[in-house]
């Protein structure tokens, strides 16, 4: 086909949109399901309704094939699990007696057994339910709701393409299940699983698919050649099926690599590839293979990750590029739109010269149906969206919000010695150790406490007017009061004030700081229903004033015991923003570092002893690739110890990180030069802390032992197990007892009972111990 008819076959697709409706209607229903006051007709009556809305929108905005299957009530991965079959041995029961109880218990847990483990999307703030197989693993195909749903698409009369998980990644991201050996290979039961896959293929088909998308971005990431040679397997013997729809390869998130010459040699009729965060690589590799001769390519040119507006006219010289190299090239987002939020029409607080810049779900979908236009009918077909852009791209550039004068100047001062504390971690710990005088396992919380409806509601009240700013401390004050009173009497050692005030872990500081910008409506969903919204970095951040301290100060008045700052570190403030794209992020994570520093100085000389500056995100920002990792830990372990490093020694500095694989960075995790360090381990059976031991890591940990996520109450034998299992790993002196995270998702009934049982764990086993008094 030549480059002409190649650009007159130009269409618009996504991989994906946003599950949870303009008003989180998904989080009600399920939430209201979870509570019984909606019943599961109720529910699925919500779920199709938000797919038909989609669906329309989607095609209404002139998106030629929309995707089906990604919906999901909790996650799309655990949907795959039941689609194959894989569903643990502890959930078969619930299961059998009630699909979708059974779904949910895997995904949350009963009090009585534990769910899935969950983890981050790679490198993305959303988290999937891990895969449990072993050896004996039978895999039964189940394409129920994918069928179901491709059915519903068509009866709309759209052209629609469901969205699979493909086989190879299932099984990359799949653990050994509990009991199985840890060297267990997941990838082993690559030729037990794609009979499942194909009988899936053929039952989309039957039901009207031509295509259907199988997601495979573990391909991205460095593969073995025994990686490499399952997924040739693997669409060797897809693409051989004669009762199958075509097939459509997608990847995302970085350059596919050594996987791209495996791929354009499957036969499989397409590939997906992002052409945003690897544009470079994957254009110079897809050439050197000689391009797609014969095939699709879906060209991911518009980010489907960032809400920063398309530079249209680069992607359609990208789009041109790739012309030559395809029998048809279509135009799609970089990966699904999951990762964005809606509309950006419905943020009514954001001037509007900064809403050109903005591009959500809504707009991006506009871009990628204006960029499809422009290809198959030239640039004259968009002679008007393309002005529109160039000016919104110019005003953004030229904007005096982007840059300040003293903040770069600051930045430009950092010497290495501002990134190292004044004494060596073993005089630190003495002095610490001295001045705080904590028993051995001392026990403490991650942060947060219960958010209630009576504190939703004091906020809504003051944005609303019906209560006035004195109305509102008056309550913040009276819920810092219980939880100090809760945790005395719990017999917690060092406490947090409950970080009532905060809305969020990132959009609390980031309102305080300029720079950002905050949004009404921009959720997007992190696991479940839990959905955040993510602050957006439009400049240069400083701190004009105090953020933590009054509050920390107050509860500290109404307790002699130590109570934490708490902090957001500087990755994270990144990674759970969205970031600029027009300047390295390490000088980004610098800004933000320095700011966070006044914070933290501001504790310390306000008398707060113990602070906590969490970095859940260090792992899950990893990047991708081994080659491209050095660079990122250098400057992000560097931000972390400029937020911290001038405190005096007697001020311990704490850290917390939850739901990320850390084997791959503890090297990292000791570069912090944190004093303490908190991990998520209680899904994870104490892994983390066998890791550190592993190696040699010299400071003080506290892995969990209370699974937060879950609103199961872990009993104090089960918390003292975990405790014991730590012990293994960790010496006694360098131990600490707490939970996996911070509790605000939590009801307090649940929060009481867990901390009651934590502390009882603790004490029990600090009993057991040879130096125990």
């Amino acid at each position: 086909m030549t480059s002409k008819s190649a650009a007159a076959a130009a269409r618009a697709t996504v991989y994906g949109y946003p599950r949870q409706g303009p008003n989180r209607e998904l989080k009600k229903a399920i939430e209201g399901y979870w509570k019984g006051r909606v019943d599961a007709d109720a529910l699925r009556a919500t779920a199709a309704e938000l797919r038909r809305t989609n669906w329309r929108q989607l095609a209404e905005a002139g998106i030629h094939e929309v995707p089906t299957g990604d919906f999901s009530y909790y996650d799309h991965v655990l949907d795959t699990s039941v689609m194959v079959g894989a569903i643990p041995a502890r959930h078969r029961a619930a299961v059998e007696t009630d699909a979708l109880d059974g779904y949910f218990a895997m995904a949350r847990g009963t009090q009585d057994v534990a769910p899935l483990e969950m983890t981050k999307w790679f490198e993305t703030n959303y988290h999937y339910l891990v895969p449990e197989l072993g050896p004996d693993t039978v895999f039964t195909a189940d394409s129920a709701k994918q069928v179901a749903e491709l059915r519903e698409a068509l009866d709309l009369g759209l052209t629609a393409r469901p969205v699979l998980v493909g086989p190879v990644t299932y099984l990359l991201l799949a653990k050994p299940a509990p009991g199985v050996a840890a060297d267990f290979d997941p990838l082993t039961l690559l030729d037990r699983l794609l009979p499942v896959y194909a009988e899936v293929l053929s039952d989309l088909r039957a039901a009207g698919a031509e295509w259907v998308q199988l997601d495979e971005p573990a391909l991205v990431q460095d593969r073995t050649p025994a990686e490499l040679n399952a997924a040739t397997r693997a669409y060797r013997d897809l693409g051989a099926l004669t009762d199958r729809p075509k097939l459509l390869v997608a990847s995302y998130f970085d350059r596919l690599g050594d996987a791209l010459p495996v791929m354009a040699k499957a036969p499989v009729e397409g590939l997906a590839l992002d052409f945003t965060e690897a544009a470079a690589a994957n254009l110079d590799a897809l050439a050197a293979v000689g391009g797609l001769p014969g095939k699709r390519l879906v060209a991911g040119v518009v980010n489907g990750r960032n809400i920063w507006a398309n530079d249209l006219t680069k992607s359609l010289a990208t789009l041109g590029t790739l012309l030559g190299l395809a029998d048809r090239v279509d135009v799609a987002a970089s990966c699904s739109l999951l990762h964005v939020p809606l509309d950006a029409t419905a943020e009514r607080d954001i001037e509007p010269q900064i809403l050109r810049w903005l591009a959500f779900a809504h707009q991006k979908t506009a871009e990628i149906v204006t960029l499809a236009k422009g290809l198959a009918q030239g640039t004259g077909a968009i002679t008007g969206e393309l002005a529109a852009n160039r000016a919104a791209l110019a005003s953004r550039a030229n904007s005096p919000i982007t840059r300040d004068p003293a903040v770069r100047t600051r930045v430009g001062a950092v010497t290495d010695a501002d990134a190292r504390r004044s004494q060596p971690y073993a005089e630190r710990a003495a002095a610490q150790h001295a001045h705080l005088g904590l028993p051995l396992l001392p026990t403490t919380t991650i942060g947060s406490f219960p958010q209630t409806a009576e504190l939703r509601v004091a906020r809504a009240d003051l944005r609303a007017g019906r209560i006035d700013m004195a109305g509102y401390e008056e309550r913040i004050k009276a819920e810092i009061q219980e939880v100090i009173s809760f945790q005395e009497k719990t017999g917690l050692d060092v406490l947090v004030h409950g970080e009532a005030e905060r809305n969020d872990m990132v959009q609390y500081f980031a309102e305080q700081l300029t720079g950002y910008l905050a949004t009404q409506h921009g959720w997007v969903q992190s696991y479940g229903t839990r959905y955040v919204r993510p602050p957006i970095l439009a400049g240069d951040i400083s701190r004009p004033e105090p953020m933590t301290v009054r509050w920390t100060t107050y509860a500290q008045s109404l307790t002699d015991r130590p109570v934490k700052g708490m902090l957001t570190g500087p990755v994270t403030m990144l990674a759970w923003s969205f970031v600029r794209d027009d300047q390295p992020l390490g000088d980004t994570a610098r800004q933000v570092a320095l700011a966070l520093r006044d914070e933290v100085n501001g504790l310390e000389a306000a008398g707060t002893s113990v602070i906590q500056v969490d970095e859940p995100a260090l792992r899950e920002t990893l990047p991708l690739r081994a080659a491209d990792r050095p660079g990122y830990l250098a400057w992000a372990t560097e931000a972390f110890r400029l937020t911290t490093a001038g405190v005096r020694p007697d001020t311990q500095i704490h850290t917390h990180m939850c739901y990320a694989e850390f084997g791959d960075i503890v090297q990292a995790i000791d570069d912090l030069d944190a004093d303490v360090i908190s991990l998520e381990a209680a899904r994870s059976h104490m892994q983390v802390a066998r890791e550190l031991a592993a190696h040699g890591y010299p400071r003080e940990a506290g892995p969990g032992v209370y699974d937060i996520h879950s609103p199961r109450v872990p009993s104090a034998d089960e918390a003292a197990a975990l405790l014991r299992k730590g012990l293994e790993a960790i010496p006694a002196e360098r131990l600490w007892v707490n939970p996996d995270c911070g509790l605000k998702t939590r009801g307090w009934p649940e929060t009481r009972a867990s901390l009651d049982n934590l502390v009882a764990a603790a004490h029990a086993v600090r009993a057991e111990l040879p130096t125990a008094d």
